[in-house]
């Protein structure tokens, strides 16, 4: 199906890995262009504000590698909301000891070192991107922890395996974001590339809008762009 132009009267949500920069062998070592940072900047004030980051990752984090970005940043699956630079609350807190989870999945990883712990406020995830023959390894080291830890839900993503809270999800952040000022009324555009974004997809497609997947496999949206290059292409073409 062909992927029509970006109406200015939509709401636009975006992962970031593999949707806005290409993933990385460390969450850390993306690289953020300062094209995509001018992209972002244009994409908000063309849509009158109505532009939101959706992910994973923290808001802390995405805020650190988009200090500038202006529009609105849902973090740790919809866990944590940022409005503004500088604000942040938090959509739904899960009764668990951070801290001891953390510690936990330090400790279990630690006789692999090619895998990686990455410690979030609401969770955490195990990465075996550098050692893909340890995934059984790393599925018996979180249902373990899942097990432990009832209020959080074990979640698979590329290379990787997430605990987060349960109950929450990008589909359950886009709507939140719906109900809010520039977003409420206008048809939601929502990108992502990964099983985490799906549900957000099908959000965003019961609502009258439209998804995109980025990238290869099985996905409930109508659109479909290869890689991070095509969508930032769709975007910059939206934009003349």
């Amino acid at each position: 199906m062909t992927l029509p132009p970006l109406s200015p009267d939509a709401a636009l949500f975006l992962d970031f890995d593999g949707c806005l920069v290409d993933i990385a062998p460390r969450p850390d070592a993306v690289r953020v262009t300062g094209a995509l940072r001018d992209r972002l900047a244009r994409l908000h004030d063309r849509q009158g504000g109505a532009v939101a980051l959706i992910s994973g990752r923290d808001v802390a984090d995405l805020r650190g590698h988009l200090p500038d970005f202006p529009g609105v940043v849902a973090g740790s699956h919809g866990s944590e909301l940022s409005l503004r630079a500088g604000h942040v609350q938090t959509l739904h807190h899960a009764e668990f000891d951070a801290a001891a989870l953390h510690a936990d999945l330090r400790a279990l990883a630690a006789p692999h070192p090619a895998l990686l712990v990455e410690e979030k406020p609401h969770g955490g995830a195990l990465h075996y991107r550098a050692a893909p023959e340890l995934e059984p390894e790393v599925r018996r080291i979180m249902q373990d922890l899942a097990a432990r830890n009832p209020h959080l839900m074990l979640q698979p993503a590329k290379m990787a395996l997430e605990l987060r809270p349960a109950g929450v999800g990008k589909d359950s952040a886009l709507a939140h974001l719906m109900t809010l000022e520039p977003f409420h009324g206008r048809l939601p555009v929502f990108a992502g590339d990964d099983t985490t974004d799906e549900p957000a997809m099908a959000e965003a497609q019961s609502r009258g809008g439209m998804a995109i997947k980025i990238g290869e496999g099985a996905t409930a949206a109508a659109h479909r762009l290869p890689d991070p290059a095509a969508l930032a292409l769709w975007l910059d073409r939206s934009l003349t």
